[in-house]
């Protein structure tokens, strides 16, 4: 079996980042719902729901996909990267530049150590 290169393993360690911060989010959300009066409880059961499924996940993707070497893994953690892209642009055009700049970062992070010639070479070999 290969190893792992740095990458993947970084790769994996962002994927999981993101997918154990939507799974906290989304909990957040349920808890606050259950606590507390939310304007409209279907969105709030809807948002918590969304961010507890893409959480998991993200996490499946981490460990399931990732870190096993697995060569599905990749396209679904390429895609995440990209959807953060958008969300970031809107925090920081909704004066919330200390949620989006770091969001940037991140996702940038990940889809340098997705895309890097090391974690394709593990993932898919000389071809």
């Amino acid at each position: 079996m290969n190893r792992r290169p740095l990458t993947l393993l970084l790769a994996a360690a962002i994927v999981a980042l993101e997918g154990l911060v939507a799974l906290g989010l989304g909990l957040f959300v349920a808890v606050e719902a259950l606590i507390g009066k939310p304007d409209d409880m279907t969105s709030a059961v809807a948002v918590a729901a969304f961010g507890a499924l893409v959480g998991a996940g993200l996490l499946w993707v981490a460990w399931g996909g990732l870190f096993k070497m697995e060569r599905w893994g990749r396209s679904p953690g390429v895609l995440a990267q990209i959807f953060m892209m958008p969300v970031a642009v809107t925090l920081i055009q909704s004066d919330q530049p200390q949620l989006g700049i770091p969001l940037i970062v991140v996702a940038l992070a990940g889809l340098a150590t997705l895309l890097a010639p090391p974690t394709t070479h593990a993932l898919y070999g000389d071809g």
